[in-house]
């Protein structure tokens, strides 16, 4: 056999874990786990398929290629691969397996990710779906996956429902439907083709090194996981389970409907009562408490915490957790494309409820204890007491402790950086507040957070983080301006007050606009305020400070329902959908602010890869460390500002912590 330097792999597995429901790492760690097809090519060659369920063997110099660091192996989203062949190898071959870091880490149950590859991250990294059939058909790749890939998954994957016809079977094998299984097998083997097109038709746009470097720091901290305490979860669920009930018989009780959680229901009793409402979503029902006569407060009361689904995260948590009680598998490299940002997966610890019980360790102690009662008697809102301990649940491992340590102000620093903004660069590098300042600013006046003119503090916030990309009332609004106790009249003085204090700002939006459209108008290279642009085979990518670029597809300049032009192109819309994309300077200077912070917290990550990282959020690092780490210390390393942004005034503040929470 010729000398191995590559292989390209794509497996069938079966599982009686839900995937989708639990992840990887659970469904892996399965007894019932099993590798049905073992899909590969060597060095880019032909593609063959090992027949694991039918008894055949892969070839000892294949296995052996696994572990073998100089051998890179590629997949479409590799860790599915690669957790998969960890468990696989750990029973089949447990003399060939090997892990990586050390004894006292959580991740010795996995393959090193160093060698791998994924060909999905690289598919992200150009600004391409991260689906294989996504990528395949925007491409127009010559291979292209089998349609009937979902239905065979379906039949030989996932345990199937005991019926007469199919003898009361929970599983179906190859040998219950021959024709399948020979199509699964092509099926398999399209993949690894699919996936070897792809690579082929991007070899001219390699990805950075660099970039590899970051998935693998990544995929450790996947593997590290962080530690859930399952007693808070399994009594959340079962309190939230009573609460649920007692407020369903409460609201049973005065409104006398059927099911009280239908929301036609409820929207009928209430206009039954003379009260009309289009929707009972969480600021429509805030509003309406204010309002109503105190019979339907009452029950909007209950249906506000009926509505509370905080719950859905401890099932998450309950779902995902591997045998020794860690959750693994929480975050998504370059899962947000227009930025490389990270997304949360499972649990989503991007998205958590905040904290504000001035008792959180009391409360969390009597959901611990299961001591529904009691929870009940001294916290009047049940659901919303469970939403707030939600953070509470990740735990550090004994013997240690959570360093949380965050950016203050990443993107306002990042974006005054950019644009040269010299008052708002003095506040950061003086550490002073800029809500404070920003208010100051807009309103002639000194502000104190805690003093003179404090009032205003809040209005030089909800401004600070609405309109920094261009955003006018519409931003303010969503922001929550209305409820904050603005008034209508007072938003767009509040925009006008906010872009004449920062003129740099909105100067650079429009040189951003400028520049993107002369790259892509004229097919050439730009460059303004230190952010390359350019044009190049269908692509315009912006290269940031860090050497990392984003990349757009096919972008084109087509006129705007304003009457003037903007710069379209195709991408993942809202709607989750292949679309094309309407975008314009302070869009772009989003994209680029929000991609610096994110290459920030990633060179920070990796000044901290020496610590047992097993957590980041936005612009926060979650550390599980031996009591004796000091906070300064990490604080310090973690503020450190990256050689390719010199002169960014950057600061990281921290806590220690015996379980995750807000500080």
């Amino acid at each position: 056999m010729e000398d191995i330097k590559a292989l390209s792999l794509d497996l069938e597995t079966y599982s009686d874990v839900d995937l989708n429901k639990c992840g990887v790492y659970r469904y892996a760690e399965s007894p019932h786990f099993e590798v049905l097809l073992f899909g590969y090519a060597v060095n880019g060659g032909k593609v063959h398929v090992i027949d694991l369920a039918l008894g055949e063997k892969i070839p000892e110099e294949i296995v052996n290629a696994l572990t073998d660091d100089a051998i890179t192996k590629w997949a479409f989203n590799a860790s599915f691969e690669r957790i998969c062949l960890s468990y696989w190898l750990r029973r089949h071959h447990p003399d060939k397996f090997c892990s990586y870091s050390i004894p006292e880490d959580t991740v010795g149950a996995y393959l090193d990710p160093s060698s791998w590859r994924c060909s999905m991250i690289w598919s992200a990294y150009m600004g391409l779906p991260f689906s294989l059939d996504g990528v395949g058909t925007v491409l127009k790749l010559g291979e292209q996956k089998l349609k009937e890939g979902k239905d065979l998954i379906r039949y030989f994957c996932v345990p199937c429902k005991p019926t007469n016809v199919n003898g009361g079977r929970t599983r179906n094998l190859p040998e219950h439907d021959i024709a399948k299984w020979s199509l699964f097998k092509k099926y398999n083997i399209r993949d690894v083709e699919v996936e070897q097109a792809l690579k082929k038709r991007l070899e001219s746009y390699p990805v950075p090194e660099f970039i590899w470097d970051e998935y693998h720091l990544d995929q450790e901290i996947n593997d590290r996981g962080i530690l859930l305490d399952m007693g808070v979860v399994k009594n959340a669920i079962i309190i939230d389970e009573k609460s649920k009930e007692e407020l369903t018989a409460a609201m049973k009780e005065l409104t006398n409907l059927d099911n009280p959680n239908s929301v036609m229901q409820v929207k009928q009793w209430l206009s039954d009562s003379g009260i009309e409402t289009e929707s009972l979503g969480k600021k429509n029902v805030a509003a309406l408490i204010k309002t109503v006569p105190e019979d339907q407060r009452d029950v909007l009361l209950l249906r506000q915490q009926l509505a509370k689904s905080s719950i859905k995260k401890y099932q998450a948590m309950q779902n995902t957790v591997c045998a020794d009680g860690r959750a693994r598998g929480m975050f998504q490299y370059y899962g947000a494309s227009r930025s490389g940002r990270w997304a949360g997966r499972h649990i989503q610890l991007q998205n958590l409820p905040q904290n504000h019980l001035p008792d959180l360790e009391d409360a969390r102690s009597l959901v611990k204890l299961g001591d529904y009662d009691a929870v009940k008697l001294l916290y009047d809102d049940v659901p919303d007491t469970l939403s707030q301990l939600i953070r509470t649940a990740f735990i550090p491992k004994p013997g240690h402790k959570f360093i949380v340590c965050d950016f203050s102000a990443i993107e306002a620093r990042v974006l005054s950086f950019l644009a040269g903004e010299q008052w708002r660069l003095d506040v950061f590098e003086n550490n002073g507040d800029i809500y404070c300042a920003s208010a100051s600013s807009m309103f002639h006046v000194p502000v104190e957070k805690h003093g003179v003119n404090s009032h205003l503090r809040q209005k030089g916030k909800i401004a600070e983080l609405a309109l920094g990309y261009g955003g006018s009332t519409g931003a303010l609004k969503a922001m929550g301006a209305l409820e904050m106790g603005l008034t209508e009249d007072e938003l767009q003085p509040l925009v006008d007050s906010w872009r004449a204090s920062n003129p740099n700002i909105t100067k650079l939006w429009w040189d951003i606009d400028r520049t993107v459209k002369e790259a892509v108008r004229l097919r050439t290279h730009t460059k303004t305020h230190g952010i390359k642009f350019y044009y190049q085979k269908g692509m315009l990518f912006i290269e940031l400070p860090s050497g990392r670029r984003l990349s757009y597809v096919k972008p084109k300049i087509e006129p705007n329902q304003f009457g003037g032009e903007s710069v379209t192109y195709e991408g993942t819309g809202n709607t989750k959908k292949w679309e094309r994309i309407v975008s314009y300077g302070p869009k772009f200077t989003e994209n680029i602010v929000q991609a610096i912070s994110r290459d920030i917290l990633a060179y920070a990550m990796n000044t901290l890869r020496h610590c047992f990282i097993c957590g980041h959020v936005h612009d926060e690092i979650i550390i599980e460390s031996s009591m004796g780490v000091s906070l300064e210390t990490v604080c310090e390393q973690m503020g450190r500002t990256p050689p390719w942004i010199k002169g960014l005034a950057l600061r990281a503040d921290g806590y220690e912590t015996m379980f995750y929470k807000k500080d």
